[in-house]
């Protein structure tokens, strides 16, 4: 049953604003879905980059959303380009902190003084866009923030203000990365106890005082502190041990993940029709997938930023060749740094029979799939989660960011993942492959990854799932609550 604000008899209304890249635009779609459902009029704010690469992949009526849901765009400072691929995320990352603010409290008047959407009545902005609080607080409403990250990888970055304290960055030198320095034991953080400098987010590998993204972040985490509340994209029984420490130092936490689970459980067909993906989705490979055996497929794909040098991507072409398993790979037109992602031509005649390249594809619906053995990922938070609601062991290759801290949790925390050696080499790809489908590890992490499986199930439960409960506690206690009188 839909909720009544208080105001004019009007719904409340939500404006959501996320960081204008693909893992974080997604999980903010299945919130802003989600709150939609309980009864919220949304607002879900694109960037005017990606709001043309969004017409262009999906077509011309993707936007046009429904009379509750509504897309607005506000531009994100950076110079107009046609490019098919994320934009340089320090860059994107400056602009956007510089840039976004005037023309979002443009929109948000915009929205205020029009008759026909209710007056805003609360702003749900990304942990990298904190600018929008500022909005937040000029209307009087909550300003609540999505961290789009694991609480492990939240963890993390909340103390890199600890790590610059004690010296551990920035690095002295470039050495560093190479002389076994990252391997340093970090036992001070509460619930990550041996967790190395290697597995923390990557941007305190600089050897820069002034790094761009470690001031960005610094600057995001300190602003969380003052949001009315803190959504994250997990559930309590996965990470309920760093959601606790995590709790006594930021506003009130709200475990409510996983988002796309319960988005796929609304009855809604009009939600349904309304996506998010900036590459084009090739379905095709759905109908292949029929055709294989359960469990025997690897699925590659590293996400929507990673970049491979050549010779990686070679490496691990001929290790998953080697293999002789079929494999479904998500291969962007930008995989490979500086040029186009090709592969071999050996490569691609010997395993034609097996293999299946697509350039993006429904990466849930993938996974899902009973063809699906495992999931060869760059251990975004995102696909980390579709993995563990689906069952799937992980073969993990973290790129950068809190890929790394994910990584860790898999491989030492939750018992699903074995990690790919950052030198790719295509023996050992080959082994690790083989033993996820095949060997006794891989048995004992398939049967692990079944058992988080069922309890992020319970968790996205409408009756008595600890997510359904926190997102009921959120929209009452923090997204309903009444207006401040500065207003």
């Amino acid at each position: 049953m839909e909720k009544e604000s208080p105001e004019k008899g009007k719904k409340p209304h939500v404006v959501c604003v996320p960081y204008p890249a693909q893992g974080h635009i997604n999980p903010m779609l299945n919130l802003a879905k989600v709150l939609y459902s309980g009864g919220f009029h949304i607002t879900f704010v694109h960037s005017e980059f990606n709001h043309r690469r969004l017409l262009k992949s999906r077509g011309a009526a993707s936007l046009a959303g429904l009379p509750a849901f509504r897309f607005e765009t506000i531009p994100d400072g950076l110079p107009e380009t046609v490019a098919e691929a994320t934009q340089h995320i320090p860059t994107l990352s400056e602009s956007t902190r510089r840039t976004c603010l005037p023309p979002l409290k443009r929109l948000l008047g915009k929205l205020n003084s029009s008759a026909d959407v209710p007056v805003v009545s609360c702003i749900v902005t990304d942990g990298g866009m904190t600018f929008s609080l500022d909005a937040a607080e000029e209307l009087g409403v909550p300003g609540v923030i999505p961290w789009t990250t694991s609480a492990y990888g939240f963890m993390g970055y909340a103390h890199y203000p600890s790590l610059i304290q004690k010296g551990l960055s920035p690095l002295k030198d470039q050495s560093c990365l190479t002389n076994g320095y990252l391997e340093t034991v970090i036992d001070w953080i509460p619930a990550m106890q041996g967790v190395r400098l290697k597995d923390l987010p990557t941007f305190i590998r600089t050897t820069d005082p002034n790094d761009i993204m470690i001031d960005f972040v610094i600057y995001e985490i300190s602003r969380a502190r003052t949001a009315s509340a803190i959504i994250l994209n997990t559930f309590e029984e996965l990470e309920r041990n760093v959601l606790d420490p995590l709790s006594l130092i930021f506003p009130p936490i709200f475990p409510v993940g996983p988002l796309h689970l319960l988005a796929d459980r609304l009855q809604d067909e009009d939600l349904k029709l309304i996506g998010s993906n900036l590459w084009r989705d090739d379905i095709n490979c759905l109908q292949w997938l029929d055709s294989k055996e359960p469990k025997s497929v690897v699925y590659v794909n590293v996400g929507s930023i990673a970049v491979m040098k050549p010779d990686q991507l070679v490496e691990f072409a001929w290790g998953i060749a080697n293999s002789n398993q079929p494999f479904l790979w998500g291969m962007r037109p930008d995989l490979v740094e500086g040029e186009s992602a090709v592969l071999p031509p050996e490569f691609v005649s010997e395993t034609k029979e097996r293999g299946l390249l697509v350039s993006w594809c429904p990466q849930e619906e993938v996974i899902r799939h009973p063809a699906i053995g495992v999931f060869l990922t760059h251990c975004g938070w995102n696909s980390t989660l579709e993995s563990i609601t689906a069952g799937v062991p992980l073969a993990c290759w973290p790129f950068f960011a809190e890929q790394q801290t994910n990584c860790w949790a898999c491989c030492t925390r939750w018992g699903i993942g074995m990690e790919v050696e950052e030198a790719v080499e295509r023996g050992k790809v080959e082994r690790l492959v083989r033993e996820l489908i095949a060997g006794e590890k891989g048995r004992e992490m398939r049967k692990r990854a079944g058992e988080w499986k069922k309890h992020a199930e319970d968790a996205a439960e409408s009756s008595t799932g600890s997510s359904s409960f926190n997102l009921h506690k959120l929209m009452e206690q923090v997204l309903l609550s009444p207006r401040r009188t500065n207003l």
